[in-house]
């Protein structure tokens, strides 16, 4: 067996590519060399030789006695001077030299060489990790490159772009890590394997792995968002009765979800359980806060309301609207959340507004407002005092309006428009409080039904358990 025979095998080993697809490229290579040198158009042939290491170049001809192709036919005569065993009819081969093919020759041959491999490479890669798209795979961080990590994946090298990154993670070299696949392309310099630390599909993959009952199919996991770094929730079923969805992933004592939240650096998860019933659905993604009752606003555009008590309210919404974003993520509706205070003075509202004039006041009715303020309201939608009462927590939604100044601006709608309200009304009646718990559609649910326990302080447990 020749060096360059060994050379091939070994290149084949580490590329993952075929021995035979190397020697293809050599034989392509050696074959362009030679018919750039000999500049002419007969069909020349190329064979690697595996025991001497050499790639022969020749010429097929059929052996005749008249030659009327001179590139494709040789005359008996011609064959015998050649070396060779002339037959009519047969086929010879003329050997051509490739030691006179130069250092040009050698530098061309390279070139097809490394195309041919790289091209082998890619396709092999192709296959091997084009069908694991959202699969789990663990690499070994290699090194960064302008805030990319490149991962050993084994067969390949893969890519962890910086925004795939969760920003409260550092992998120095050498350290293993695991990922999840999101795209494998073609790319012009080499197969590129894009993996992710921030993807959804993350979490789902890594409760597949530490709870048996998700990897044989008796609990599914409906649907998973993230806050990478932050929080997150997912949404389990059950399959089965017995099995509690919600426990499973647990653990006794928490071990199940604890291995996966060390392994996410102390991402929180919320783990609750899902319900073909949106507004069920909701009362558990809420967890931990406390929900009093869910009406369907809007079935087509998926808007729903969610009435909690007023000391539950900054838990649901949670930091930064956190709890409620993800929540609605996760249900796919759009949730409007509101306390007991805001509803009823919202009914309230409602009802003298059934018994005073029609026409909205105008928001420039507030003092104390500086114009751009103004303007940043109204370019939200709150062009009248009725729609800044009726969804104050959107309020903090506005850029540059802070909490503090949301209530405050509320708080100053309210009276002007119960002052204008007591001018064209009788005190309003009783009935008022009674009205507040009457709406279409609506789904009354008990604290204890909602979590199933006492809720946690707001942002003091890893994991939040909410049963349906």
């Amino acid at each position: 067996m020749s060096l360059l025979f060994q050379q091939i095998e070994q290149m084949s080993r580490e590329k993952g590519v075929d021995a035979g697809v190397i020697i293809a490229a050599v034989e392509d290579a050696i074959l362009t060399a030679a018919k750039k040198y000999y500049a002419t158009e007969e069909p020349y042939q190329a064979r690697f030789n595996r025991d001497t290491g050499q790639v022969e170049v020749f010429l097929v001809k059929t052996v005749v006695d008249s030659v009327t192709d001179p590139d494709t036919e040789i005359t008996v005569t011609d064959a015998v001077n050649a070396g060779n065993k002339a037959v009519l009819g047969h086929q010879v081969e003329l050997h051509r030299p490739t030691d006179v093919l130069g250092r040009i020759a050698a530098q061309t041959a390279k070139q097809v060489i490394f195309q041919k491999v790289r091209e082998a490479e890619r396709d092999h890669i192709f296959t091997a990790y084009g069908d694991q798209i959202g699969q789990l795979v663990t690499g070994i961080v290699k090194r960064a490159e302008s805030g990319d990590l490149i991962v050993d994946l084994g067969k390949a090298e893969a890519i962890l772009p910086r925004r795939e990154q969760s920003r409260t993670e550092i992998f120095n070299p050498g350290e293993r890590v695991r990922l999840v696949i999101t795209r494998v392309s073609r790319a012009s310099r080499g197969p590129q394997v894009i993996v992710s630390r921030t993807d959804p599909a993350l979490l789902a993959r890594l409760f597949e792995v530490e709870v048996p009952e998700i990897y044989e199919g008796t609990v599914v996991v409906k649907n998973a968002v993230r806050e990478p770094g932050d929080r997150a929730k997912v949404a389990v079923f059950s399959r089965e009765r017995d099995v509690d969805p919600v426990g499973a992933c647990v653990g006794i004592k928490g071990a199940r979800v604890q291995n996966i939240i060390r392994e996410l650096r102390g991402e929180k998860i919320d783990i609750v359980e899902w319900d073909e019933d949106p507004r069920s659905f909701a009362v558990n993604a809420l967890n931990p806060a406390k929900v009093s009752r869910v009406s369907v606003v809007d079935e087509k555009d998926r808007v729903m309301e969610v009435i909690v008590e007023d000391k539950q309210l900054s838990l649901a919404i949670g930091k930064r609207g956190q709890n409620v974003r993800l929540a609605a993520r996760l249900i796919g509706w759009r949730i409007d959340i509101k306390s007991e205070e805001e509803k009823k003075h919202e009914v309230q509202l409602q009802m003298d507004a059934a018994m005073a004039p029609s026409a909205e006041t105008d928001i420039r009715a507030l003092e104390g407002i500086g114009e751009k303020t103004l303007q940043k309201l109204m370019a939200h939608g709150f062009t009248s005092l009725e729609r800044l009462v009726e969804t104050p927590s959107a309020v903090m939604g506005v850029p540059g309006v802070g909490e503090k100044t949301a209530d405050k601006l509320v708080a100053q709608a309210r009276s002007i428009l119960e002052g204008a309200a007591e001018e064209h009304s009788e005190p309003s009646s009783p009935l008022a409080d009674d009205f507040v718990a009457v709406s279409v559609d609506e789904v009354a649910v008990s604290p204890t039904e909602a979590t199933g326990s006492e809720p946690a302080a707001s942002g003091s447990d890893d994991v939040a358990r909410g049963e349906g």
